[in-house]
């Protein structure tokens, strides 16, 4: 069986209402109420997104760390923000090492954040995301992982310390990306040994009608964790997803990773939830055709 995946909450975020309204108002309650509930839910990290934040992000970020650490101590944060002075203020107050999310592989990018992995023993996300935007296939990931490599070499900073994201795209628009993404976890250790993976798992079913969703984001998770995916920013509230991903032993997740080997498959043996997978691994791995009645057919 795979290592258990490692869960980082995506649901505190600026983009949400409620909790966008939170943070503009400095009101505490709804922000510490959804650590809380995140952490009963057992994730590893709580992703604290806090957006651009161009105007004020500095005090922003030092007030919404306090905040949820003043009732989750023990939790480290993805801090989450492309503002780098809000970055470099949400590391200065955080207890334990926290975690950079995320420098893209752009010479501007790694030379402004990769200063503060060093500077405030932090773990950083490495988003393969060069100057042309989003790699077409394996390979490219692969340069611009070399390319983070590279310049994290500069700075002093260990494979340990990086998590590399190989940027997940959705499947009803760019199934092929997701069958790159999983050929390049294959890939990974071979490039960068002893380093760590993540990626935005959520970002496999977007544009999908929302019932749909942890279906796709489920089954992906365990194909993804089998070529050695280390970690996953997920909704901390999908219990399904956190059963199938914890590394016990499972008939299920066997099924899967004999579909994704195009052996057969007893549909029977399997409930509906196992059927769901299988079809979606099918989907993904371009042997059906996507639609949104995938699972019909």
């Amino acid at each position: 069986m795979s290592q258990r995946l490692i869960r980082i909450g995506e649901n505190l975020n600026v983009v949400t209402k409620r909790y966008g309204e939170a943070m503009k108002n400095r009101d505490k309650k709804p922000l510490q109420e959804l650590a809380m509930a995140e952490a009963e839910k057992g994730v590893d990290y709580i992703d604290l997104n806090i957006g651009p934040a161009r105007k004020g992000g500095e005090e922003l970020m030092e007030w919404v760390v306090k905040t949820v650490q003043e009732v989750v101590p023990n939790i480290p944060l993805a801090l989450d923000t492309s503002n780098i002075a809000a970055m470099e203020a949400g590391l200065k107050v955080h207890k334990g090492k926290a975690l950079i999310n995320s420098i893209m592989a752009r010479p501007e990018r790694m030379d402004g954040m990769m200063p503060l992995v060093r500077k405030y023993d932090a773990y950083m996300i490495g988003l393969l995301w060069g100057p042309e935007g989003m790699p077409r296939d394996e390979h490219e990931r692969g340069m611009l992982t070399a390319e983070i490599l590279a310049k994290a070499a500069e700075y002093g900073i260990e494979n340990e310390d990086i998590w590399f994201d190989p940027i997940i795209a959705p499947l009803n628009i760019q199934q092929q990306q997701l069958v790159s993404s999983l050929e390049f976890m294959k890939m990974l250790q071979d490039m960068a040994p002893g380093s760590k993976s993540t990626c935005g798992l959520s970002n496999s079913s977007n544009g999908v009608p929302d019932n749909l969703r942890p279906v796709i984001n489920i089954t992906f998770a365990v194909m993804l964790q089998r070529y050695g995916m280390y970690s996953a920013i997920v909704d901390a509230f999908d219990d399904k997803l956190k059963a199938m991903t914890s590394g016990e032993p499972n008939p299920t997740v066997d099924a899967i990773y004999k579909a994704m080997d195009g052996e057969a498959v007893d549909m029977d043996k399997l409930d509906q939830d196992g059927k769901n997978y299988i079809k979606t691994v099918r989907c993904i791995m371009g042997q059906t055709l996507f639609s949104d009645s995938w699972l019909e057919v």
